[in-house]
């Protein structure tokens, strides 16, 4: 593993914040020891320290079974719901991005998150015996967490970890390590108290860029997981370790010409004003056919987005972004992370307006070469572009995606638009005439969880994502039927 390398893409990470609010590297590399100073359960000042406390606790509940971890799922499943309003006012407070409303309801939520249902073993029977194949855990996994929803991620990847067997050591952000810690605290002292099992879930009470190399090369982890922006990705794919990476996404929605407008505009501004976008699905940019474009922006009003006019738009994007010089030389713009998050409101001002504290979202006309377009910059600010017809739309949807194969969005009633942009997207998550938290089961069919594994191609990740498929062979009996 080049050190060297890992530490620079990891220092721009907890320089920048990470571009989806990317959990950047954790604590202190160095080996256990006795002179900790931490005394709450599960969390440790060193990653050698958590990862050992977690590979001790994988063991316990390995020799539990399968009826324990349907336990602990339960319990944290219970807890999250009962203690959503406080953690969600400690997040929020911590983090101080988003809104409080929706960091309550994401904890409410963890509760439809898959658990051991989903380790159904495969059996084949034949004339030559039988096989069953099942899901084994793969022993410690490193879980690298966003600030963007720091609790929530953790508890779904408990949910899911957990459920196929595996001990957990977690890397927080640092921007929402406090409360992540504590969740972790309350996990571990109520999971010993209920099964007796200590540090089944770890974590590092001080991120840095040290423990996050640390767990890389820690023999105690099997896996990693990671839920982030592109440098920390990077930096997990290089650290020779598997890793299951649910990188950045800048999810366009498109809008053709037979779309029900007023249903459209309510349910973009769902999903692109949750937590203030800071939701790795939630619709980033808006790509209307010029048949239907001004009715779109009317019925968009009547929906409740505020419309910026040039001068506010360019006015923003002006103290938004800055353009830095890349690695080539070429000039990009670069987000300040300061407005990340913050409400609609508050980013009018910078405009140089006044709107409601109501208002879910600020809208503007924009050409493709808008750096609210081209960027993913979690707030509540959605551009509207005009495409001539619904290929250029398909085609400008494509191009500010960036190839990331994460989420994309479509309102349309023609089914031969609707194949045209999924063949052409080609994304993880496709959602056609729903907001895009429908693509996560709410409000449409399927499932829960908070990373979505865009990079390596898992997908929405569950309880069999953290496992290893085993096959066990019986040659020439048990085979009953003859």
């Amino acid at each position: 593993m080049d050190k060297k390398l890992i530490a620079s893409v990891v220092a721009e990470v907890l320089g920048k914040l990470q571009e989806s609010g990317a959990n950047p590297p954790v604590s202190s590399p160095v080996a256990p020891s006795s002179s900790s100073t931490t005394r709450r359960m599960g969390v440790f000042e060193t990653a050698e320290e958590a990862a050992c406390a977690a590979r001790d606790g994988h063991e316990q509940l390995r020799a539990k079974g399968v009826a324990t971890r349907a336990e602990i799922v339960s319990l944290v499943k219970e807890i999250c719901d009962e203690k959503a309003v406080e953690w969600g006012r400690l997040e929020f407070a911590e983090t101080k991005i988003g809104r409080l409303d929706h960091k309550i309801e994401k904890l409410q939520i963890v509760k439809l998150v898959p658990g051991v249902e989903w380790l159904a073993p495969y059996g084949m029977s034949g004339s030559h015996g039988i096989t069953l194949e099942e899901y084994a855990p793969f022993g410690v996994i490193a879980g690298i967490t966003p600030m963007t929803h720091s609790i929530p991620t953790i508890a779904g990847n408990i949910v899911s970890m957990v459920s196929a067997g595996n001990g957990i050591v977690f890397n927080a952000h640092p921007g929402g390590a406090k409360c992540a810690a504590d969740a972790i605290a309350f996990f571990n002292e109520a999971i010993h108290r209920k099964t007796g099992i200590r540090n089944l879930i770890t974590i590092i009470e001080k991120p840095s860029i040290e423990s996050f190399n640390a767990l890389c090369a820690s023999g105690n982890v099997d896996l990693l997981s990671v839920t982030g922006g592109p440098a920390v990705v990077a930096a997990a794919m290089k650290s020779g370790k598997r890793a299951i990476c649910a990188g950045p996404g800048n999810p366009p929605v498109v809008v053709d010409e037979t779309a029900d407008l007023d249903f459209a505009a309510r349910a973009i501004i769902q999903g692109g004003a949750y937590d203030n976008n800071l939701l790795c699905v939630g619709e980033k940019q808006v790509i209307v056919v010029d048949k239907v474009y001004k009715p779109f922006l009317e019925a968009f009003q009547r929906a409740g987005a505020y419309l910026l006019n040039n001068h506010q738009i360019r006015r923003l994007a002006d103290e938004v972004f800055t353009d830095k010089p890349d690695a080539a030389g070429c000039s990009h713009p670069v987000l300040n992370r300061d407005y990340v998050g913050k409400d609609a409101a508050a980013i009018a001002k910078v405009a140089g307006v006044s709107c409601s504290e109501k208002t879910p979202v600020l809208a503007a006309e924009c050409s493709m070469s808008c750096p609210f377009v081209q960027e993913e910059q979690m707030m509540p600010v959605l551009p509207v572009v005009r495409a001539k017809d619904v290929r250029e739309a398909v085609e400008f949807a494509y191009q500010s995606e960036h190839q990331y194969r994460h989420s994309a969005i479509m309102h349309s009633k023609n089914l031969d638009s609707l194949t045209l942009m999924g063949r052409r997207m080609d994304c993880t998550l496709f959602v056609k005439n729903g907001p895009s938290v429908a693509g996560l089961g709410l409000g449409g069919e399927g499932y829960l969880n908070y990373s979505i594994a865009t990079t390596t191609g898992e997908g929405i990740v569950n309880t069999l994502t953290f496992t290893r498929k085993r096959r066990c062979v019986m040659v020439d009996q048990l085979n009953i039927i003859g």
